[in-house]
This record gives structure tokens, C-alpha cells and sequence, in this order.
């Protein structure tokens, strides 16, 4: 039996704002540890225990065209150069998106489906899970994981498993009539045994969410899935077959670049956009018309989405005052404070309850109780037409990067690294002409007709107009800065002639 790793890799993560950028999203960040969400979520069942005969196969990841290149990348770091790669042409959520996963794979083979931005720190308790999961999975139920909630969290949906004893100590103690309940996460019965899903409930207010804790057999809505490619698709087909047959249409169409898979671009966004909660998991769970199908296991991993600073607060490692620091900072009398820096020294004095994040062009600094409101702000910068939305300074590109480090009314200076071997497109601008000074490496310059090669400490001049190419020919970085003068500097600015990543602006 093939086991399918399929990491979603959607979502823009603005919550994480001024971190994530649309262009450079939550998944695609190191939050925790020495690799990013996405590389952390594939190799989080590498070291899996399976039967004889099964397979671990490659992880197979769903994403956004947008950064293609990044995640290819980001998976050859980690030892995985040709992970299989669907673009969707569009966000349709993640029922399509597993729609898309499933459809690509054979009938049995077994889909462990993971959020790229989630963060898992105990990785054997997660493993196990997982290899239970995949047992129930391949009798053909869909499993589902339920975190052990450890307080009324009103941020998330909840999942009731039918009567099954499940209960927490807090529950059993007020039973005995005990005044003084123990916390429920060190209690619950947990032998990884699948239990059959009662209902799922949405998001509660925290009265409720209290009383979830106190009675046990309720879990947080993990969004991990466990699920055989033909049991998806056929518990798709019964409860919402339009997004099945447009994932049908969009998959036939598709086109492959190298590994990447495209499909249809019209056909997918002909598609409804539905969760995979929504569009099967609830359907089929639901007390009225309960199809037994659906299972969770509970799970106790030190698990958490990161859906806003706070949690990533909570997860951090600690100082004597409950200070979590990343990056040059410094706390004097400061208490349960975040601080993120990325670009210089940030100094706290006498601070509470107060989150800061400090970016190369943005600064946000908030009381930890208010840390939702940072959607707020980015629509107010969306509304504005800011670019901090969008992308950081530092813009990744196939080829490398270029930092955007000073700008004027008629200038802009850059400092632009190429990977070795890589190369940029044949472009001309119309508005602006370009000076290079290389750094350290060597450039391979096209300039109109001639062909140039431009050494460390020497330079180049490419007019208004004139057909040119960067290329590193090299085994080093070549770093360089690029200065650039005219009447507009936009990127959108490029007419390009040849490029071998296919882009065409």
C-alpha cells in the first residue's frame, strides 16, 4: 500500500502580518526551529514505522502558482528535488484541493493530508497517530485528528465523538464531587484508537467552549485527514459531485512543466469553493443521518495552527519573565512579551502583554489581547493600495533574490544575488536604464549584441531600451548592486524576450 504525503499549501496567512506577505506567505517562513512550516511539514513523517509492503511516497504539495518556485526550492533543500507540485490556477479551499490531490493518486492509495503552516513539536506522538490513522484509513473511513483541548479556545471548531467513557479528569472529579478539578489535557484516556465522530461544531462563544472542557469527548478541529483516494472520492461524489466533476474537467485539461502540474485555469475556477469540512466531513457526520464513516483520534503533540502572533507566544521558548525573543532583542522589565527581529536591534523596557514584530519596511507593535485586530490594519493597507501587503523588501525570485535597498523620484538601488548556474530572462525596459557593480562571483552579461563577462569590482552599464541578460555561470552566489535611473522604475516595466522559467511578465 502507497502512503501519499499532501501538504496544502494555501492561504495568505495575513494574520502574521508584516512576517507573511501575500507573496511570501506564513508556510514559507521559519517560525520555529531551523526550517521553514512547509519544509518542517514534509519531513514530519520521514522516520514513519510502516507494515511490510507499504510505501512512503514523496509528498505531494498543493499550492499557489505564485510560488511555485519557492516551494520547489525550499523542498531541494531538504532532500526532496522533485516533489510533485499542483498549481491551482486559483483559491477554491481546500475540498478541491484534496479533490485535486486525490484524483492524481491511485484508488488505495492512503492520503495523509497536512496544512503547510501548522507547527507539530512532539513528532513521535504525531507519527503515531498517524500510523493508527492509516490502518482505520484503509478499511475505508475518512480520520480525522482531534487536539486535546487544554483551554475554552473560541477560535476553533469543535469535534463531539459519540459516548464512548471519553471523558477528562476535570469531568470525572466533579462527578466524585471534587472542588479541586486537574487540568484536562495530563488525563484524557488516550490509546490512539479511532472514535467515531458524534458532530462537528462550529467555532463556540467561551461560555461554551467551558463547558466543552468540563464535559470531555469534545477536541479542536485539527484540519489534519487521513483518507484513502478512492474513499474522498467517493464520499465527494455523494455529497458534493459538482466539485468533483469540475475538479474532473480542470485535472483532464492540465498541463505538465516538469513538476509541475497546471490544471484547466477555466475549468477550476469553475469550480465551487468549500472546505473539506463543509463539503464532506459535517454531510456525513451529521446526528440526523450519522453514516459512521467519519473517525478522529485524539491527539497530544504540542500542535498549533499559529494563527496570530499570540500563539506563536505561547509555543516560544521562554525567559525568566515569560519573554519570548527572536532575533537582536533586548528586555529590560518586560513581561509576556513577543518580540521578532529581523533587520536590527530591538530594545523593550518596561513592557506588558505586548507583541512586536520589527521587518526590513514594517514595524507592528500591539498588546497581545488585541493581536486579532492585525487584519484590521492589513485591509486598511490593502484599501490604500500599500505594496506591504503584498510582498517584503527582499523579493524572492527562481533565480535568487533582490533587496530594495534605496529609493528616490528618479532612482532605485538594489542589491540582487543569483544562484549559481541560474540565469535571468532576456528582457528591455522602455523607461529605465541600469548600472551593475558586481560584489563577489562573476556575471555572464547579454548587452544588445555582445556577450561580457564582469568580475568582482568591476562593472557594466545597460542603456534605456538595450535587449540584456544576467546570468551566474558560476559555482558561488553572485551578488551584486544594481542601480537603476529613469522617469518609472516599476517592475511591471520588463518586456521579456526569453526566460527559462516560462514566465512571461
Amino acid at each position: 500500500m502507497n502512503i501519499q504525503p499532501v501538504i496544502l499549501c494555501g492561504g495568505s496567512g495575513t494574520r502574521l502580518w508584516p512576517l507573511s506577505r501575500e507573496q511570501y506567505p506564513k508556510q514559507l517562513l521559519k517560525l520555529a526551529g531551523d526550517h521553514t512550516m512547509l519544509q518542517a511539514t514534509a519531513l514530519r513523517l520521514q522516520d514513519l514505522t510502516l507494515d511490510q509492503g507499504d510505501q512512503l511516497l514523496p509528498p505531494l504539495l498543493v499550492g499557489n502558482e505564485e510560488y511555485r518556485f519557492l516551494m520547489a526550492q525550499q523542498m531541494q533543500e531538504i532532500g526532496v528535488p522533485h516533489a510533485p507540485i499542483l498549481l491551482e490556477p486559483c483559491g477554491r479551499n481546500t475540498a478541491p484541493a484534496l479533490t485535486l490531490a486525490a484524483l492524481s493518486a491511485a484508488d488505495d492509495t492512503v492520503l495523509v493530508v497536512m496544512p503547510a503552516d501548522h507547527i507539530i513539536q512532539d513528532q513521535p506522538a504525531f507519527q503515531k497517530a498517524v500510523e493508527s490513522a492509516i490502518h482505520t484509513a484503509a478499511s475505508g473511513k475518512i480520520v480525522t485528528f482531534g487536539i486535546v483541548p487544554d483551554t475554552p479556545e473560541t477560535g476553533y471548531g469543535y469535534i463531539q465523538v459519540q459516548d464512548s467513557g471519553l471523558k477528562t479528569q476535570d469531568a470525572r472529579l466533579k462527578e466524585q464531587g471534587s472542588s479541586n478539578p486537574t487540568p484536562p489535557l495530563e488525563s484524557c484516556n488516550l490509546n490512539l484508537e479511532s472514535i467515531p465522530v458524534h458532530r462537528f461544531v462550529e467555532k463556540p462563544d467561551r461560555e461554551t467552549a467551558q463547558r466543552y472542557l468540563e464535559e470531555g469527548g469534545y477536541f479542536w478541529n485539527s484540519g489534519l485527514f487521513v483518507v484513502k483516494a478512492g474513499t474522498w472520492i467517493d464520499a465527494l461524489a455523494r455529497c458534493r459531485p459538482d466539485i468533483l466533476a469540475a475538479c474532473q474537467r480542470a485535472l483532464e485539461g492540465r498541463q505538465q512543466d516538469h513538476d509541475f502540474c497546471r490544471p484547466n485555469k477555466a475549468m477550476f475556477e469553475a469550480c465551487p469553493s468549500d472546505s473539506i469540512d463543509y463539503a464532506v466531513l459535517e454531510v456525513l457526520a451529521h446526528p440526523e443521518r450519522n453514516t459512521g464513516e467519519v473517525m478522529v483520534i485524539p491527539l497530544v503533540a504540542q500542535w498549533s495552527d499559529v494563527g496570530a502572533w499570540s500563539a506563536l507566544w505561547q509555543i516560544g521558548e521562554k525567559d525568566a519573565d515569560n519573554n519570548v525573543l527572536m532575533g537582536d532583542a533586548l528586555a529590560i522589565d518586560t513581561r509576556d512579551t513577543l518580540v521578532v527581529g529581523q533587520s536590527r536591534l530591538v530594545a523593550c523596557i518596561g513592557l506588558d502583554n505586548v507583541v512586536i514584530v520589527d521587518t526590513p519596511d514594517a514595524v507592528l507593535v500591539a498588546q497581545q489581547g488585541k493581536i486579532q485586530q492585525v487584519k484590521d490594519i492589513v485591509n486598511q493597507l490593502k484599501k490604500a493600495k500599500r505594496s506591504e501587503t503584498h510582498a517584503h523588501r527582499k523579493v524572492y525570485r527562481p533565480w535568487g533574490w533582490y533587496d530594495s535597498i534605496d529609493a528616490g523620484p528618479r532612482f532605485q538601488v538594489k542589491r540582487i544575488v543569483v544562484n549559481p548556474g541560474a540565469c535571468l530572462s532576456l528582457q528591455m525596459h522602455h523607461h529605465r536604464a541600469e548600472h551593475w557593480v558586481v560584489v563577489s562571483g562573476t556575471a555572464k552579461v547579454t548587452r544588445g549584441e555582445e556577450v561580457i563577462i564582469v568580475s568582482e569590482n568591476e562593472s557594466t552599464y545597460i542603456p534605456l531600451g538595450t535587449k540584456h541578460r544576467l546570468e551566474n555561470p558560476g559555482k558561488l552566489p553572485l551578488e551584486m548592486i544594481e542601480v537603476q535611473s529613469g522617469a518609472y522604475l516599476g517592475e511591471d516595466d520588463i518586456v521579456r524576450f526569453e526566460d527559462v522559467y516560462g514566465r512571461n511578465q
